[in-house]
């Protein structure tokens, strides 16, 4: 416990002795009493609550750096601590009727509504929790330490990228593709005996589902959401049907078959959700010059936002059972931030890199330490997203590279390419968007039904691709979003936005006006300045919409996004 903390709680004690009020709920407080339980409740948070879930945070990092047993145990435990103590029943009376006063302290009330968000979910059987704990660590060990094989080759993530970017055999890419699914049909009774436990805990809740609670905890609407989603499907269908002919026809070429023949496997990733680099086949031999982690720090720290410390705490390179994606996580919102990845030459890695770096420049590491720890933190899961797929765009852009100088053949040729590639990944991303939110939806709303037949349903619908002959297995149970962060994924889509608002208001409001797309920021200080005043330094004080009015001028919409289409 924290000296300050231990201060407050001994006030606020002190305060409601005072006044003859035991810290718990009394009826017919008045508001100025009220305002003291809060404290008095905030107090106790970071008495009980800040260390535990600290510990979770290194139990995670530990348990996805080495994929033991032992350390998923151990992860789990801590988790099951953390439960318990959110789920204290008399805790939440008195944190409830405390966020349904009207506290004059804003900041206090900030506080207060954050709480009683995260410990909501929490009410529930004990048992139940325990239940919901320990089958979501057994999925996610198993998701994570699973390497697809081959006859008698196994292969990580990234061979399976490189070899879906390079082969001309479709055969061998139809083999390891599949593979790559594989893991669906192991995972598949677990996943939907988890959804079960997880549509229960909502229901005692009063909740209609699961996917529905996640939103309305994370300060979400499902009308909200499928409002955006369905104003950036009616934006992107056309669009992206034309340009997915384009990509085809390259597609096509490359892997000796006509169009009619294309089959999901022919795509450069298993899920089609970013750009086939078929027009930059030489980026990956650029970046095979490159490296990677020292031109990350090289460019955050021409920004202002270093991150030489955050690289010395991670862990990026492959080893046997670790975490085949990569992620950013704030230990203890006190400045102990860390990257996980998997590192190896190529624009796939420059990108993630950026994009992991951008979430932790937006972290404790650089908001003000007076902040209060539960709002020393990104405001929402779309708005960190937003920042780190802001950075993630410079690696396939021709400028950015020639002031990173990096060595480059053609900049022009390869300038006109990118801007194909970017336009067409954000198509891209949007329509696979479309698939995992609408399924995620009904995946919770009925996980009776077909669902193998909704996946490829949807994804025929939204991404245009040809649905392979008799297939009929647990698909989305390969996705990792799907498994282990349950209705997550549409905060990548809602980031994109964001993050053109973002690129918009940087470009007029710290650049002087210039042409977004002209815009890499490379060694230029004041774009620091705009993300620590703009959008890093009020933490979660505001929430995702009043963060998005306060750093871009507009509250979050899609015309931004249809602006970037048309350039």
């Amino acid at each position: 416990m924290t000296s300050r903390a231990r201060r407050l709680t001994t006030l606020a004690t002190a305060l409601l002795a005072a006044l003859g009020i035991a810290p718990n709920l009394a009826p017919g407080l008045a508001a100025e009493d009220l305002s003291r339980l809060s404290l008095h409740l905030v107090a106790e948070h970071h008495e009980k609550i800040e260390p535990l879930e600290i510990e979770v945070a290194r139990r995670f990092w530990d348990a996805n750096v080495c994929g033991t047993q032992e350390a998923f145990r151990l992860k789990q435990e801590a988790e099951s601590r953390l439960d318990v103590a959110l789920s204290d029943r008399e805790w939440f009376a008195r944190l409830k009727r405390c966020d349904a006063a009207p506290l004059a302290d804003k900041l206090l009330a900030r506080q207060v509504r954050l709480l009683y968000l995260q410990s909501l979910p929490k009410q529930v059987d004990r048992e139940l929790l325990g239940q919901l704990v320990a089958r979501a660590n057994g999925i996610e060990m198993r998701f994570n330490t699973y390497r697809p094989r081959v006859g008698d080759e196994q292969f990580t993530a990234n061979e399976v990228r490189r070899l879906l970017r390079e082969s001309t055999d479709s055969e061998r890419r139809r083999a390891v593709w599949e593979s790559s699914k594989a893991v669906g049909a192991e995972l598949r009774d677990e996943l939907l005996a988890l959804v079960r436990l997880r549509n229960q805990a909502a229901r005692q809740l009063g909740v209609a589902d699961y996917y529905e609670m996640q939103l309305l905890t994370n300060e979400q609407t499902p009308r909200q959401v499928l409002r955006l989603f369905d104003e950036l499907d009616e934006l992107t269908r056309g669009p992206f049907m034309a340009a997915k002919r384009e990509i085809d026809a390259r597609l096509a070429v490359q892997c000796g078959v006509s169009v009619d023949e294309l089959r999901p496997w022919h795509y450069h990733d298993p899920f089609f959700r970013d750009a086939p680099l078929v027009d930059l086949k030489g980026l990956d031999a650029i970046y095979a010059r490159v490296d990677v982690v020292e031109s990350c720090r090289k460019f955050y720290a021409g920004i202002g936002l270093g991150v030489d410390d955050v690289l010395q705490r991670s862990d990026l390179f492959e080893k046997p059972k670790k975490h085949p994606s990569a992620f950013c996580l704030d230990i203890d919102r006190a400045g102990d931030v860390r990257v996980l990845a998997n590192v190896e030459p190529g624009e796939f890695a420059m990108s993630t890199m950026l994009h992991e770096l951008g979430h932790a420049v937006y972290s404790s590491k650089n908001m003000p330490a007076e902040l209060p720890y539960l709002l020393r933190c990104e405001s929402h899961i779309l708005t960190t997203e937003g920042v780190a797929m802001l950075f993630e765009q410079f690696s396939k852009n021709a400028r950015w590279l020639h002031q990173m100088d990096v060595e480059v053949d053609d900049h022009a040729a390869l300038d006109e390419a990118v801007h194909a590639v970017r336009r067409h990944k954000l198509l891209i991303f949007a329509r696979f968007s479309q698939v995992v939110q609408r399924f995620e939806r009904e995946l919770y709303r009925d996980p009776d039904q077909d669902l193998n037949r909704l996946w490829w349903d949807l994804v025929e619908k939204y991404q245009g691709l040809t649905r392979p002959e008799g297939r009929d297995a647990p698909d989305y149970a390969s996705q990792l979003h799907i498994v282990t962060a349950p209705a997550y994924f549409h905060n990548y889509m809602l980031g994109e936005l964001f993050a053109c608002q973002l690129r918009d208001a940087i470009a007029r409001d710290a650049l002087g006006g210039v042409d977004p797309r002209n815009a890499c920021y490379v060694g230029r200080a004041e774009v620091g300045r705009f993300f620590r005043e703009r959008v890093f330094e009020p933490g979660r004080r505001l929430d995702w919409n009043e963060l998005t009015k306060f750093a871009t001028g507009e509250e979050l919409g899609v015309d931004a996004f249809a602006g970037g289409l048309a350039h």
